[in-house]
C-alpha cells in the first residue's frame, strides 16, 4: 500500500538509493536540539527498565510549562496515537470534521465505527473555516475535530469563531478535539489557542513534540483536558508503556530548549514569506498558510521530476477536496528553499 503521509524518506531511499531533500515533512529545519540528543543517549543506559507508565516527571514538567494542573495532562506515543485513543474513548456516533484536514482523524473515526460528517473547505475562500460552521454541529454529532492551524492548508481559525464552536459543542453535548500540534510554529501562538477554556469542559487539546523540536522519530505527544474520566478512558484504550523511557527523557529535555523554540519560530516567520513569494513568482497558486508549511497548486505534475532531482514533496491528492495538482512544502533552511524554487523553475520551464 502507498504511504498516506509525508516523511516517507525510506521509500524514496529504496527507490533512488539515496536520501532526499525532504519537503514533505513539516518539522523544524534545525534538526533535533543538542540537549535532546544528549538526553536520549543518557536514557539509553537505563533502557533495561520499563518506562514509567504514568510519565510522571514529564507530565509534571508539561503542566508547569503550560500552567495547567498535572492531572490535565496525558502523554502518548505521538499525537496520532492520542487521536485514536480519544476517539475510542469517546465513541461518538457522528463526528464533524472540516476537509481537507489531517488524514488520521478519518482513520481513527473509521476504527471506532464512527460516521464522518465532512464539512468542505473551499479553495476559492482560501480554505478558511466559515462563520456558519457552528450551525453545522447538529443533532447526533458527538465530536468535532478542528486542526489549529489546519494541515495541509496552514490556515488558523480566528479565536472568536473557535469560542463559538466550543460553545455550540457544549450546548449540543458534543466534544471539541482541537489539534494544536503546529500551534508553537505560529507567529503568535498565544492568540490562537483555547487553552484558557479547558475548565469549562467539553474540550480536548492535542499537542506534539514532533514539529517544533524535529523529534518525528521519537514519537511523543500529549493532550490537555479537564475531564479526568475521559483521560482515564483514553489511558485504558491502548497498551501500557506506550511512551518509552527514551521519549520521556527527550520530552523533558525539549521543554528546556527555550532558545531553540524562539530561534525556530523566528526563522519560520522570516523564511515563510520568501518561499511563498518564490512559489507565486513561478505562477503557482499558494494558500497563505501561517505555520511552517505552504499548500500550493500546480497543474504540471511535480512529484516524479522533483524526485528524480533529489527532492521529496507532499502530493495532497489523497486529501478530501484536493486532487493531484495540490502540493505541500515545508519551510526548510534558506538554502534548501532556494534549491526547491530553482528546481521547480527548471521543471516548469521544461514542461
Amino acid at each position: 500500500m502507498p504511504f498516506a503521509h509525508g516523511g516517507n524518506w525510506r521509500g524514496y531511499q529504496d527507490r533512488f538509493g539515496a536520501l532526499p531533500l525532504d519537503f514533505s515533512a513539516n518539522i523544524s529545519p534545525f534538526g533535533v536540539p543538542e540537549g535532546v540528543r544528549r538526553a536520549v543517549a543518557e536514557a539509553a543506559k537505563t533502557a533495561d527498565r520499563y518506562p514509567d507508565p504514568r510519565c510522571r516527571d514529564l507530565r509534571r514538567a508539561i503542566a508547569e510549562r503550560e500552567n495547567v494542573p498535572e492531572k490535565y495532562v496525558l502523554c502518548g506515543n505521538g499525537a496520532a496515537e492520542l487521536i485514536f485513543r480519544a476517539v475510542l474513548a469517546l465513541r461518538p456516533k457522528k463526528a464533524l470534521v472540516p476537509v481537507p484536514s489531517f488524514l488520521e482523524y478519518e482513520a481513527a473515526l473509521r476504527a471506532a465505527g464512527c460516521e464522518l460528517v465532512p464539512r468542505p473547505l473551499r479553495a476559492e475562500d482560501g480554505f478558511r473555516l466559515g462563520e456558519d460552521f457552528p450551525q453545522a454541529i447538529g443533532e447526533g454529532v458527538g465530536l468535532v475535530i478542528l486542526c489549529q492551524p489546519n494541515n495541509p492548508t496552514g490556515r488558523t481559525v480566528p479565536l472568536p469563531l473557535l469560542r463559538r464552536v466550543l460553545m455550540r459543542c457544549r450546548e449540543r453535548g458534543a466534544y471539541l478535539l482541537l489539534d494544536e500540534c503546529f500551534l508553537d510554529l505560529l507567529d503568535e501562538p498565544e492568540k490562537a489557542t483555547l487553552k484558557g477554556e479547558l475548565e469549562g469542559g467539553g474540550l480536548l487539546l492535542l499537542r506534539s513534540f514532533t514539529k517544533l523540536y524535529a523529534m518525528a522519530g521519537v514519537r511523543l505527544g500529549f493532550c490537555l483536558c479537564a475531564d479526568g474520566p475521559l483521560l482515564d478512558r483514553m489511558e485504558e484504550s491502548g497498551p501500557a508503556w506506550s511512551v518509552s523511557s527514551l521519549a520521556q527523557a527527550a520530552g523533558l529535555a525539549a521543554l528546556q530548549e527555550s532558545d531553540y523554540r524562539e530561534k525556530t519560530r523566528a526563522f519560520v516567520r522570516a523564511e515563510r514569506p520568501y518561499l511563498m513569494e518564490g512559489l507565486e513568482a513561478l505562477g503557482l497558486t499558494v494558500i497563505p498558510g501561517e505555520a511552517n508549511f505552504l499548500l500550493f497548486r500546480c497543474k504540471t505534475p511535480l512529484g516524479a521530476p522533483l524526485a528524480a532531482r533529489g527532492i521529496l514533496l507532499r502530493n495532497c491528492g489523497n486529501y478530501r477536496r484536493l486532487d493531484e495538482s495540490w502540493y505541500r512544502a515545508a519551510v526548510r533552511t534558506h538554502e534548501d528553499n532556494a534549491r526547491l524554487l530553482k528546481t521547480l523553475k527548471e521543471v516548469l520551464q521544461n514542461g
